[in-house]
Formats: structure tokens, sequence, C-alpha cells
């Protein structure tokens, strides 16, 4: 005999309450008494009870439904909850006095389930205590920036069979897991009004047949997951025939879920409010526990409150900012204002002279150049600075931005004042060359004879013995902000430091990706007159040097494991082409 749900539901509640009225049954499993009567007289009829006990036979009749284990997935960046995922894994924070993740683990394993593997990525080691401390089982999935969480269940395929799916970041206040369940579910709350969740239609039997990102009166997906062996051996499939494919890699494997929908047998598990506890920012999680920000181990929190003299509790309103290449932003309220803290990037202190720009930037305070910065702590480079609403940025295809930002370039040049720190694109070139030499050889195509030649264009350009001045270095258009009076604040400057003038004119032509007679009309504006053939070629030797010496960041970034991508293209493009073009200029060819 083959169990239908209502005898499932009653043999399985006997196999944790033996003894109980069919009364008790009924109120337990929400089935009517007439359904219970006739469960429990084909139970009985078949040896899977006896005296209202469950049996070896009601036993063996269950084995199909038993949990094999669980999978939760802990390899994501949580870049939401940003300041907090900067220092450690949303998994690991403690809420209600308990780790998350840990709280999760001692659910699992009250309700008889100990194979439980964790899949991790983004700070990885930090979960790497859960082996000694619970037995679970770690699978590293390397693709986790790269791709989205198909990635993780793909990296653990071969282990899906009657499987919980978990988050390592959800809080339930009531144990949701079992060791029997009936069929593959997705765990939903309802929603009354609108949301933006994904929302679920049902068919017969609960059966999931439509999801829509966003909707109303209607379950949304939240919380844990269930795989019956059924399911997983189709996800397995899926997961195999898709994985690698372009279109793929940003994918949620519920992408894959609903773009077959009608391959696949899943219903709606519904839960009561407040069971399933998610938690998009900060301040949603302050919400659910009033004492997190104040019981919380940061060192970020930390550093905002030395700076501003604030307390924890003030810090509110928390979010992630567009992320740069090189470091991490969020924006935070006080109430003496709105904010920025960055956080410095993986491997920037390997990049970054972190001395030279707090000096850089306390001169460009001064000078009035940067009304944005506040402070910047020069051994470790975490960054606190004015936050600009409704700001835009430059647009360096307009002309009138365009002047404003060489106007800049110019003040910032004549200014006399002078730092420790110097810039050379060549040499800090060949130190990213150095330094991705030691992740292997360098066998790209075309390489070696490129070197060859910045070579060559460097000894032209060193005797030309052009000005030394404080520069930018980073001088393109996502790091002006244009206020709405109209002031402009030039951020950003990791790489500033005493250089040829002509850096700022080589990195604007470079990453703002002017053309040439953009390029031309820049200089131009930069002088205040027709540039001479002299100082023409010399800046334009420098838009082949940056565009040399952000290739060689990009190439050293992704060899470090950081997706750079369309950057890296552009800059070989802008080295390539005006490195040919400096070159004649400098042999006579123009």
């Amino acid at each position: 005999m083959s169990l239908s749900h209502a005898t499932f539901k009653v043999l399985n509640f006997l196999r944790a309450t033996s003894g109980a009225t069919q009364r008790d049954i009924a109120s337990r499993t929400g089935l009517s008494l007439g359904s219970v009567n006739s469960a429990l007289k084909l139970l009985g009829e078949n040896g899977f009870i006896e005296d209202a006990a469950i049996t070896e036979a009601g036993f063996e009749a269950l084995h199909p439904y038993k949990v094999n284990n669980a999978i939760i997935l802990a390899a994501g960046l949580s870049s939401r909850f940003a300041p907090i995922s900067y220092e450690k894994p949303k998994g690991l924070l403690r809420v209600r006095g308990e780790v998350l993740i840990e709280r999760q683990i001692e659910q699992l394993h009250e309700a008889g389930i100990h194979d439980i593997t964790v899949v991790v990525g983004y700070k990885k080691a930090y979960f790497f205590y859960l082996e000694s401390k619970y037995g679970v089982s770690i699978v590293v999935n390397n693709e986790y920036a790269s791709k989205n969480n198909h990635s993780s269940l793909y990296c653990v395929r071969n282990r899906l069979a009657n499987t919980y799916i978990c988050s390592s970041d959800d809080y339930f206040t009531e144990n949701p897991f079992e060791p029997y369940v009936w069929h593959a579910y997705y765990a939903a709350q309802w929603s009354e009004g609108p949301t933006k969740e994904w929302c679920m239609s049902t068919g017969p039997h609960n059966r999931i047949v439509g999801v829509t990102v966003g909707g109303e009166r209607s379950w949304y997906m939240l919380g844990h997951v269930y795989f019956d062996n059924s399911f997983s051996f189709h996800m397995r499939a899926v997961l195999e025939e898709t994985y690698g494919l372009p279109e793929t890699a940003d994918k949620l494997w519920e992408d894959l879920f609903v773009e077959r929908i009608k391959e696949f047998d899943m219903v709606v598990r519904p839960y009561g409010d407040g069971v399933i506890n998610e938690f998009d920012s900060l301040d949603e999680l302050r919400s659910f526990d009033p004492a997190f920000i104040e019981n919380v181990d940061s060192e970020i929190f930390d550093n905002i409150v030395s700076v501003l003299g604030c307390t924890k509790a003030e810090i509110h309103d928390m979010y992630p900012l567009k992320q740069g290449l090189t470091n991490l932003s969020c924006h935070f309220s006080t109430a003496s204002g709105e904010y920025v803290y960055r956080h410095p990037g993986v491997g920037t202190e390997l990049l970054i002279d972190r001395k030279g720009e707090v000096a850089a930037q306390q001169t460009a305070r001064e000078l009035g150049i940067d009304g944005t910065f506040i402070f910047e702590d020069p051994e470790r480079g975490w960054k606190i600075s004015r936050f600009v609403p409704d700001c835009s940025n430059l647009d360096p295809h307009d002309r009138a931005h365009m002047a404003k930002a060489m106007e800049m370039a110019r003040n910032l040049h004549e200014s006399g004042v002078e730092v420790a720190r110097g810039f050379d694109f060549y040499q800090e070139a060949k130190r990213y060359e150095s330094l991705l030499r030691e992740h292997g050889p360098i066998d790209i195509p075309g390489f070696a004879d490129m070197a060859g030649k910045i070579e060559d264009l460097e000894a032209f350009v060193k005797a030309d013995n052009a000005s030394t001045c404080l520069c930018h270095n980073d001088f393109f258009y996502l790091n002006f902000l244009v206020e709405k009076d109209g002031a402009i604040n030039l951020i950003d400057w990791e790489y500033a430091g005493m250089g040829d003038y002509a850096n700022d004119f080589g990195t604007f032509c470079v990453c703002c990706e002017l053309d040439e007679s953009e390029a031309d009309d820049a200089l131009a504006m930069y002088f205040g007159r027709k540039p001479t053939i002299d100082e023409r070629r010399h800046n334009f030797a420098h838009v082949a040097l940056a565009g040399w010496c952000w290739y060689l960041w990009s190439l050293l970034k992704e060899a470090e494991g950081d997706f750079v991508g369309e950057w890296l293209y552009i800059y070989h493009r802008y080295a390539a082409t005006y490195l040919d073009r400096a070159l004649a200029m400098y042999q006579g060819g123009e």
C-alpha cells in the first residue's frame, strides 16, 4: 500500500505520539474526524498500526519519506546587510543571544537530522569551526562571487535526495524541521497587501503552478525548502544541463525551477506570521532584536562611534552603496546627518598607500576640492565621509562638465602643495606586474610586445622633464560628485600623490572613454589654449601609460579572484591605441 497524504499524516503522527485518540489526531493534523477514522482503518488493515501505535511495517511504510539530510547555503556576500557583512558572514550574526546558523543546526538536530552540509564561499574560513562543533560537512563554492546561488546547489548536486535546503541567516521562532516529510515544498507566508516578494499561485492539492515577483493576497516564498527524491532527481538534471551557460550565471536556483515549473511537483507549505524571519537590512533586524546593535561585536560600529561621538543606538538607515572596484561602501545616518562608511577591499593593502591617501585627502579638504572628507584611518584604510544626497556624477561628454573637470585638475596641479607620496604610471604598472607574476607566468598573447613598447614610450616621456605636482591619479567622472547647488567634490584619493601633471589627463581620457576629438578638447580646456605639439604628445603618451597601468591592475585583481569585467578590455584598448599613436608622435610620425 502506498500512503495517501491523509494516511501519511496519521501514521507520522502516531510515530511520534502513540495511543492518541481520534480527536487528538484530528486536532493536530488538521484532518476531519471522518478522514482520521478512514486513515486509521486502512493503516490497521495493512498492519502499519496496532492499538493506535505504529508497527515495524509502519516504519517501513514511512521510510520513503524519511529526510536524508540538510544543506545550508552560506556562500553569499549578503551585500544588503552592509556594513556588518563586510566583517563577517550574515549567518554568523548573534540574534537574540544565538548565532543564526548554529540555532538552525541545533533545530535540525532536534528533528533527528544530523547529516548537514554547509556550502560556503564568502569569508569561508569563518564557518570551518562548525565541523568540530557540530560535525557538519563543509563544501566550498569557489564561484560564489561570479554566479548566483544555483552554483551552491551545483556544488552539492550529488547530495540532493530527501533534503532540506536552508539559508544560513534565517531565524525560526518555532522548529520547522521534521524527520519525515510527505512532499517537496516551499515554505511560505501570506501577504494580504502588496509585496515585492516572490508570490506563488497554486493549483490542485496546493501545487505551485506559477510564480511572480510582486503581488498581493498571495502566499510568498519565505524561508526553507524541502526537496523530495523526485524533485532532487530532476533539479540535479537541470543544474547539470544549464550550469556554465552565460545566461545562467546570475540566476537563482528558484529561477531554474520557475522556468520549468510544469516539470516540477512542489507545493506551498504555509507558516504563520512570525515563525520564519529573514532580515534584509540592519533596521529590520533591529526591529526583531532591539538589543542587536548595542550588543553587536563590530569594529565598524566602534569606528563610527569613535569618530562621530554618537552612540550605537543612533546609527540607522544603513544600506550598501554602489560598490567600487577596490572598496565597499555603505550609507548610514545619525542624529547629526548622513554619512558614508568605506571599508577597504581585500588585497588593497598591497595596492594602496593609505598614509599617502590620508595626506592627500587632508590637502584636498584644505583646498576646498573635497568637502566630503571627515576621517580616514591611515593604517587600516577605513574612512568616514559626508553623504551628498541627490548628487550626480560629472558627464565627461558634456563640454561644460569637461571644462569644470579640467579647471579642477589645473587648480590642483598649481596649488603648490606637496605630499610625501609619489605616483608614476610606469613604476606603478611594474609593481602590479611583479605582484601578478607571483600568481604565475604572464602568457597573454601580445603582452611582451606591448610591454616592450611601453619601455620605449617611458624613455621618451622621461626625456620631456615635465613638471611634477600633486595629482589625483584616479581622475574620472565617477569620482566627481556634483551637488544640487553646483558645488563639486573630487572624492576617492587612494592613488593621489606627486606625479607628472599629465597623469590626471591620461586617466580622464581612459576611464571616461573619450574619443580623440574629445581628448583634444579636454587638453585645450586644461591649458586654456591650444596645446603645443610637445604638450599634446606628452599628454597622449599618458593616456597609453594610464591604460597600461590600469590594465595591469585589472589583471592582478582578476588573478586574486575579483571580477573586473569590461574595464579590463577598456584599459587594454586605450593602452594599445594610444601606445602606437604616442610613439609615432615622438618618432616624428606627426
